[in-house]
């Protein structure tokens, strides 16, 4: 169970607690989810119906709606940054972001239902594949991860990448622009094809050991795949990919390093890194 205070800022005359709510980006879903009693406007418990003006607080009780299918687990995973409203960890390779079908492993899912218990609903905003590393941010309620999903899928989330690839690119850094789509239906492999989504990949060769090259890199998109499809695409397949380059006995190695956004609330920038 999650409290979120606001401060009515900028209300007209006769506005009512709903129409505030939905002003400031609540869902229809989750406003019809805090009963009475759900809300307390100036500390008075108020339904929706209730009108507020400048300088009202309100503030709601969220319920979590516990996770009863992602059993709790007792797994260290490093916080890189937390409030009230979110928290962002560093995935270890590995390591699923959630539980799903045919699948054993300890997921991120199962750490942070230990972090917070069986009450705790988990909302990972963006997901990293098992084998890639590094920041998974974690909505602590409906709202907050409504907000954050809204601003992902309207580009405003900046993410940065380190990779190892196979040799080095003919040019040291630039963008690949070249559209992604499923090779087929049912597939998990993705290809470079004329009909699939506009993708954008910015790289930049860091480190060159005369073999492999580290690279960064930096999404303009976010599709499945993307990074490993592109950089495959340009004839340096990440060391190690079974999937898109040559498969070793190690993994490759895919990090998360920098997401930058703002913050669902204050809406200042947020910069976290791993």
């Amino acid at each position: 169970m999650q409290r979120q205070k606001i401060v009515v800022k900028g209300a007209p005359h006769g506005m009512t607690v709903k129409d505030f709510l939905r002003r400031e980006g609540y869902s229809v879903t989750l406003i019809k989810r805090i009963k009475y009693g759900g809300i307390l406007l100036s500390g008075v418990p108020v339904t929706v119906r209730a009108t507020v003006k400048d300088g009202d607080e309100i503030e709601l009780v969220l319920k979590g709606g516990a996770c009863s299918d992602i059993a709790p687990m007792n797994i260290d995973i490093r916080v890189l940054y937390e409030d009230e409203y979110l928290v962002a960890l560093d995935k270890p390779t590995n390591m699923p972001t959630h539980p799903s079908r045919g699948n054993s492993l300890p997921t991120l899912a199962n750490a942070v239902m230990g972090m917070y218990g069986e009450d705790f609903t988990f909302r990972a905003v963006n997901r990293l594949d098992r084998d890639t590393s590094g920041i998974v941010i974690i909505a602590k309620d409906q709202h907050t991860a409504s907000l954050l999903s809204k601003d992902m899928q309207a580009g405003k989330f900046k993410k940065k990448y380190s990779c190892r690839v196979e040799g080095v690119p003919l040019q040291r850094e630039g963008l690949i622009d070249a559209p992604i789509e499923r090779e087929c239906e049912g597939s998990i492999k993705r290809v470079v094809r004329e009909d699939g989504k506009r993708s954008i990949t910015e790289y930049k060769v860091i480190d060159y050991d005369g073999e492999t090259s580290l690279c960064e890199i930096i999404l303009h998109t976010g599709r499945t795949h993307q990074i490993r499809v592109h950089m495959a695409y340009i004839g340096t397949p990440l060391l190690g990919d079974f999937l898109y380059g040559t498969p070793s006995e190690g993994k490759y190695f895919l990090r998360c390093t920098e997401i930058r956004l703002p913050h669902p609330v204050t809406k200042e920038e947020l910069v976290i890194k791993a």
